[in-house]
């Protein structure tokens, strides 16, 4: 990864921030094209029952819709928090490149478990174990530590940092 990429994580950050200020999971992701354009952004949404509604999946929906399969190939994913299986075999169905994520998720487990919360519905698993192809990158230790704030917040009630 490259220090000029660290804005797009920032900005995953700052979406993961918002998503748990409106009362949801802190996750965020944005999809750049190849110039450096963000070409969309989302957080989490999941707070409403539909725990299908994580930002990496709305951004495979929205590139499939909008992105030639070129684009989608030499597009990246930034992102908060490595992929569950369910985004990485969307990312990977929808022929999108590289990922970049801030936090693993055997670093957020190790924060749940540690917080004593019950492990979810489905096995963390790496990207690269559901979609083999995908260049993944990450962790990125200079922001990880805020985005292990944003759950220590989320599952222990706190309001401020």
């Amino acid at each position: 990864m490259e220090a000029s990429e660290l804005p797009y994580l920032r900005r995953c950050v700052e979406l993961a921030a918002e998503a748990l200020d409106a009362g949801d999971e802190p996750f965020g992701s944005v999809l750049v094209n190849a110039e450096g354009e963000i070409l969309a952004e989302d957080r989490n949404r999941v707070a409403g029952g539909d725990h299908t509604q994580h930002p990496e999946f709305a951004l495979a929906r929205w590139a499939a819709g909008n992105l030639s399969p070129q684009e989608r190939t030499a597009a990246t994913v930034y992102t908060s928090g490595e992929h569950c299986p369910m985004c990485s075999a969307a990312h990977a169905w929808v022929g999108l490149g590289r990922i970049v994520y801030v936090s693993s998720a055997a670093q957020l487990g190790e924060w749940l478990q540690e917080l004593g919360v019950p492990a979810g519905p489905v096995r963390s698993l790496p990207i690269n174990e559901v979609a083999p192809d995908v260049p993944v990158e990450g962790p990125v230790p200079e922001l990880a530590d805020e985005v292990r704030e944003l759950h220590r917040r989320l599952h222990t009630g706190a309001t401020g940092s």
